[in-house]
């Protein structure tokens, strides 16, 4: 039986963007199913402790951009630490992932997040802008009315049920994987997830 993995996520986490395409060899290696969900990522911090990254404490955040840094390096996937566009918020970005997964499939809203991520944390894009979403959309090859399909009703319906099955699921920061009811947060646990899809 072949597994099937939820995805949590915020497209503007960078530990997601490290994590992305590692993630989605290990899904594939595997055989396993990835259901695409991106989040309301203050709601979740909102019922689980969770900070803003404004509202983390200086010495905090400081250690942030270290570990940024040492995982860029060991991983080797570059990463602009203080992007131009970052924090932007996520909300349009989230629903074009929720519309495309909807419309297209998770592989194509797989495609569409990866897409997402390296805007932020290599190119300079401002992930909050229609135009700029247009562009990746043409990029990843999905149609262009995905963006009308992102501001209806279903999608933002999709989203909220994201965010709550997140918190059923006791997510509680970007990116959680959860496979088989146990939670995998972090880039830094992929290897966990590794090794329990092949148990």
């Amino acid at each position: 039986m072949s597994h099937v993995i939820d995805y949590y996520f915020a497209p503007v986490s960078p530990w997601a963007y490290l994590g992305h395409a590692r993630f989605g060899a290990i899904a594939r290696a595997a055989g396993a199913t990835v259901r695409v969900r991106p989040v309301h990522i203050n709601a979740v911090f909102a019922v689980s402790g969770g900070l803003p990254l404004a509202r983390r404490p200086a010495q905090r955040q400081a250690y942030r951009l270290v570990e940024l840094q040492r995982f860029s390096r060991h991983l080797g996937v570059p990463m602009n630490l203080n992007p131009r566009h970052f924090p932007v918020p996520p909300e349009l970005a989230a629903k074009l992932i929720v519309a495309v997964a909807l419309h297209d499939g998770d592989e194509a809203a797989m495609r569409l997040a990866g897409a997402v991520f390296a805007a932020v944390w290599t190119q300079e894009r401002d992930i909050s802008k229609p135009a700029v979403l247009s562009q990746l959309l043409d990029e990843c090859g999905l149609n262009a009315d995905r963006s009308v399909l992102a501001q209806q009703q279903p999608v933002d319906a999709q989203l909220d049920e994201n965010t709550r099955l997140a918190i059923e699921a006791q997510v509680f920061g970007s990116p959680s994987y959860v496979l088989n009811g146990e939670i995998f947060w972090g880039q830094d646990r992929l290897d966990f997830l590794r090794e329990a899809l092949a148990a």
